[in-house]
Protein backbone atom coordinates (compact mmCIF):
# COMPACT_ATOMS: atom_id res chain seq x y z
CA UNK A 1 0.00 0.00 0.00
CA UNK A 2 1.45 3.39 -1.28
CA UNK A 3 1.58 6.26 1.55
CA UNK A 4 -1.25 8.22 -0.67
CA UNK A 5 -3.28 4.90 -0.66
CA UNK A 6 -6.12 5.83 1.93
CA UNK A 7 -8.18 2.54 1.62
CA UNK A 8 -7.24 2.06 5.52
CA UNK A 9 -9.22 4.99 6.20
CA UNK A 10 -12.81 2.75 4.31
CA UNK A 11 -15.02 1.75 6.97
CA UNK A 12 -15.97 -1.88 5.72
CA UNK A 13 -18.78 -4.40 7.10
CA UNK A 14 -18.38 -7.68 6.37
CA UNK A 15 -21.69 -9.59 6.55
CA UNK A 16 -21.91 -13.63 6.48
CA UNK A 17 -23.48 -16.21 8.63
CA UNK A 18 -21.11 -18.03 8.35
CA UNK A 19 -18.51 -16.95 11.20
CA UNK A 20 -15.21 -18.39 9.53
CA UNK A 21 -15.96 -16.99 6.26
CA UNK A 22 -16.67 -13.52 7.68
CA UNK A 23 -13.84 -13.68 9.75
CA UNK A 24 -11.53 -15.19 6.75
CA UNK A 25 -12.55 -12.01 4.63
CA UNK A 26 -11.64 -9.49 7.85
CA UNK A 27 -8.34 -11.18 8.21
CA UNK A 28 -8.07 -10.32 3.67
CA UNK A 29 -8.50 -7.04 4.47
CA UNK A 30 -7.10 -6.43 8.11
CA UNK A 31 -4.33 -3.72 7.71
CA UNK A 32 -5.97 -2.72 4.23
CA UNK A 33 -8.81 -1.10 5.23
CA UNK A 34 -11.10 -0.33 9.03
CA UNK A 35 -13.00 -3.68 8.78
CA UNK A 36 -15.96 -4.58 10.77
CA UNK A 37 -17.71 -8.03 11.23
CA UNK A 38 -21.50 -9.44 11.90
CA UNK A 39 -22.37 -13.03 11.40
CA UNK A 40 -26.47 -11.92 10.38
CA UNK A 41 -28.71 -9.52 8.50
CA UNK A 42 -30.15 -7.55 11.29
CA UNK A 43 -26.94 -7.08 12.84
CA UNK A 44 -25.37 -6.10 9.78
CA UNK A 45 -28.26 -3.19 9.83
CA UNK A 46 -27.65 -2.48 13.51
CA UNK A 47 -24.29 -2.01 12.68
CA UNK A 48 -25.17 0.52 9.73
CA UNK A 49 -27.10 2.52 11.87
CA UNK A 50 -24.64 2.76 14.55
CA UNK A 51 -21.54 3.87 12.35
CA UNK A 52 -20.86 5.08 9.39
CA UNK A 53 -20.37 2.18 6.64
CA UNK A 54 -18.60 2.99 3.40
CA UNK A 55 -18.77 -0.24 1.90
CA UNK A 56 -21.18 -3.82 3.32
CA UNK A 57 -19.18 -7.40 1.97
CA UNK A 58 -23.06 -9.09 1.97
CA UNK A 59 -23.40 -12.73 2.10
CA UNK A 60 -26.95 -13.46 -0.27
CA UNK A 61 -27.76 -16.43 1.94
CA UNK A 62 -28.41 -16.29 5.66
CA UNK A 63 -30.81 -17.68 7.93
CA UNK A 64 -33.31 -15.21 8.95
CA UNK A 65 -32.83 -12.28 7.07
CA UNK A 66 -31.46 -12.70 3.87
CA UNK A 67 -28.61 -10.70 1.82
CA UNK A 68 -31.40 -9.78 -0.76
CA UNK A 69 -33.50 -8.51 2.59
CA UNK A 70 -31.04 -6.63 3.76
CA UNK A 71 -30.77 -5.04 0.51
CA UNK A 72 -34.64 -4.18 0.63
CA UNK A 73 -33.62 -2.37 4.12
CA UNK A 74 -30.85 -0.46 3.20
CA UNK A 75 -32.86 0.83 0.48
CA UNK A 76 -35.45 2.01 2.32
CA UNK A 77 -33.53 3.43 5.00
CA UNK A 78 -31.25 5.41 2.68
CA UNK A 79 -28.11 3.72 3.06
CA UNK A 80 -25.32 6.11 1.43
CA UNK A 81 -22.29 3.50 0.38
CA UNK A 82 -21.45 0.52 -1.75
CA UNK A 83 -22.90 -2.74 -1.57
CA UNK A 84 -20.98 -5.86 -2.46
CA UNK A 85 -22.63 -9.25 -3.12
CA UNK A 86 -20.07 -11.70 -1.90
CA UNK A 87 -21.87 -14.81 -2.02
CA UNK A 88 -21.87 -18.35 -3.17
CA UNK A 89 -25.24 -18.14 -4.74
CA UNK A 90 -25.85 -18.14 -8.42
CA UNK A 91 -26.85 -15.14 -9.95
CA UNK A 92 -30.12 -15.08 -11.56
CA UNK A 93 -32.37 -12.71 -13.97
CA UNK A 94 -33.60 -11.41 -10.52
CA UNK A 95 -30.17 -9.35 -9.61
CA UNK A 96 -31.11 -7.07 -12.34
CA UNK A 97 -33.77 -5.78 -9.81
CA UNK A 98 -31.39 -5.70 -6.50
CA UNK A 99 -29.50 -2.77 -5.34
CA UNK A 100 -26.33 -3.51 -4.91
CA UNK A 101 -22.91 -2.19 -6.93
CA UNK A 102 -21.18 -5.32 -7.54
CA UNK A 103 -21.61 -8.97 -6.97
CA UNK A 104 -18.58 -11.40 -6.63
CA UNK A 105 -18.83 -15.23 -6.40
CA UNK A 106 -17.60 -16.89 -3.50
CA UNK A 107 -14.32 -18.04 -2.72
CA UNK A 108 -12.77 -14.94 -3.34
CA UNK A 109 -8.85 -14.36 -3.44
CA UNK A 110 -7.62 -11.65 -1.35
CA UNK A 111 -6.36 -9.60 -4.25
CA UNK A 112 -10.08 -9.44 -5.62
CA UNK A 113 -11.75 -8.61 -2.42
CA UNK A 114 -8.94 -5.70 -1.72
CA UNK A 115 -9.48 -4.67 -5.51
CA UNK A 116 -13.21 -4.57 -5.32
CA UNK A 117 -12.82 -2.15 -1.81
CA UNK A 118 -10.37 0.08 -3.98
CA UNK A 119 -12.49 0.34 -6.44
CA UNK A 120 -15.83 0.75 -4.60
CA UNK A 121 -13.75 3.38 -2.27
CA UNK A 122 -13.09 4.91 -5.42
CA UNK A 123 -16.68 5.43 -6.78
CA UNK A 124 -17.92 6.34 -3.46
CA UNK A 125 -15.16 9.25 -3.54
CA UNK A 126 -16.36 10.95 -6.69
CA UNK A 127 -19.99 10.20 -5.69
CA UNK A 128 -19.65 12.33 -2.61
CA UNK A 129 -17.02 14.64 -4.01
CA UNK A 130 -20.37 15.61 -6.75
CA UNK A 131 -23.16 16.15 -3.21
CA UNK A 132 -20.70 17.64 -1.63
CA UNK A 133 -19.38 20.32 -4.93
CA UNK A 134 -23.56 20.48 -5.30
CA UNK A 135 -24.32 22.04 -1.13
CA UNK A 136 -20.63 24.06 -1.08
CA UNK A 137 -21.16 26.00 -4.39
CA UNK A 138 -24.80 27.06 -3.04
CA UNK A 139 -23.64 27.63 0.51
CA UNK A 140 -20.82 30.10 -1.09
CA UNK A 141 -22.47 31.91 -3.71
CA UNK A 142 -25.39 32.57 -1.09
CA UNK A 143 -22.66 33.59 1.62
CA UNK A 144 -20.94 36.31 -1.20
CA UNK A 145 -24.55 37.39 -2.26
CA UNK A 146 -25.89 37.98 1.19
CA UNK A 147 -25.84 39.13 4.58
CA UNK A 148 -24.21 37.26 6.91
CA UNK A 149 -27.03 37.66 9.04
CA UNK A 150 -29.33 36.63 6.76
CA UNK A 151 -27.74 32.95 5.74
CA UNK A 152 -26.95 32.33 9.03
CA UNK A 153 -30.47 32.98 10.54
CA UNK A 154 -31.60 30.89 7.65
CA UNK A 155 -32.24 27.07 8.30
CA UNK A 156 -32.04 25.73 4.95
CA UNK A 157 -28.75 27.49 5.12
CA UNK A 158 -27.62 26.16 7.78
CA UNK A 159 -28.77 22.94 6.85
CA UNK A 160 -26.76 23.13 3.06
CA UNK A 161 -23.64 24.28 5.07
CA UNK A 162 -23.43 21.49 8.03
CA UNK A 163 -24.32 18.88 5.04
CA UNK A 164 -21.52 20.54 2.77
CA UNK A 165 -18.75 19.77 5.99
CA UNK A 166 -20.15 16.48 6.17
CA UNK A 167 -19.89 15.51 2.89
CA UNK A 168 -16.57 17.61 2.50
CA UNK A 169 -14.87 15.37 5.35
CA UNK A 170 -15.98 12.18 4.12
CA UNK A 171 -14.39 12.64 0.43
CA UNK A 172 -12.02 13.68 1.93
CA UNK A 173 -11.58 10.46 3.67
CA UNK A 174 -11.98 8.85 1.25
CA UNK A 175 -10.06 10.37 -1.77
CA UNK A 176 -5.99 9.49 -2.43
CA UNK A 177 -5.60 12.78 -3.62
CA UNK A 178 -7.56 15.81 -2.55
CA UNK A 179 -6.09 18.47 -4.76
CA UNK A 180 -9.65 18.77 -6.45
CA UNK A 181 -10.63 20.95 -3.23
CA UNK A 182 -8.09 23.79 -4.19
CA UNK A 183 -9.59 23.49 -7.56
CA UNK A 184 -12.85 24.50 -7.01
CA UNK A 185 -12.14 26.80 -4.35
CA UNK A 186 -10.30 28.66 -7.08
CA UNK A 187 -13.42 29.53 -8.70
CA UNK A 188 -15.48 32.79 -8.09
CA UNK A 189 -18.71 32.29 -7.55
CA UNK A 190 -20.11 35.69 -6.44
CA UNK A 191 -18.89 39.36 -5.43
CA UNK A 192 -16.57 39.30 -2.43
Amino acid sequence: MSGNDRAADVHTLVVDDEQEVADAYALRLRGYCDVETVYSGEAALSAVADTSVDIILLDRHMPGMSGDDVLSELAECGYYGRVVMVTAVDPGIEVLDMPFDDYLCKPVEREDVRAVIDQQRRILAYETLGKYFGAEAKRAVLKAELDSTKHREHERFVEVAERAERLEARARRLLTDDAIFAQFDDINRGET
